[in-house]
């Protein structure tokens, strides 16, 4: 799945985006599953919170928000070729470099594209990290109210649960991130797409 390139889009097309509408157009259209949907959601608001958080402006928090709802879009449909078509899709429409690259940056030992800005850490770091909570929380009877760090570790060191998580990719987007573990897990619990969701249709 290597992309082998490192350069995304078009200079010209810098700032620009798709209306929300047409990027759930594109979603509903190529994805099928309401978990994958539901997990691109998810990153999508993380996204957006995130962004927030670093004093962006609204139009740039959407641009993060679109990285993450349209990160995995390819996946149901098109395993083997996951990354290329929804980069290909994105910069036949036009779509902000940095948003394709972001998308081309999610999974580095995949794709072969290293994360660079800010947006790209990011994404990395939400996407493995958010499904392993998610999947915490499916098994606690109050969801994410009352979750902690340590019971997130806890399960971050059982290899048995959420075993398609990769605990490698989680701790190297950390890393790169700059951020503490303990940090993002408290993140991405207190910013649960049921609490706050100012972009989601």
């Amino acid at each position: 799945m290597k992309l082998n390139r490192d350069r995304f889009g078009k200079d010209e097309d810098y700032g620009k985006v798709i209306p929300e509408d047409e990027a759930f157009e594109l979603l509903n259209d190529w994805v099928k599953n309401e978990k994958l949907i539901a997990h691109m959601k998810q990153v999508a608001h993380l996204m957006a919170a995130f962004a927030e958080t670093k004093g962006l402006s609204e139009s740039d928090q959407y641009r993060w928000y679109l990285a993450g709802l349209l990160h995995d879009a390819d996946w149901e449909k098109w395993p083997e070729s996951h990354c290329r078509l929804i980069i290909e899709e994105l910069e036949s429409r036009g779509v902000d470099p940095e948003i394709i690259r972001a998308i081309a940056s999610h999974g580095p030992k995949y794709f072969g594209v290293e994360p660079k800005s800010d947006m790209d850490k990011m994404l990395y770091a939400f996407d493995e990290l958010s499904g392993l909570i998610h999947a915490y929380s499916l098994m606690r009877p109050e969801g994410y109210v009352g979750m902690n760090v340590k019971g997130v570790k806890k399960r971050l060191k059982d290899k048995s649960f959420a075993a398609q998580v990769s605990r490698e990719d989680i701790s190297d987007a950390a890393n790169r991130a700059g951020i503490s573990l303990d940090e993002l897990i408290q993140f991405v619990v207190i910013n649960q797409i049921d609490t706050r969701d100012k972009f989601l249709l």
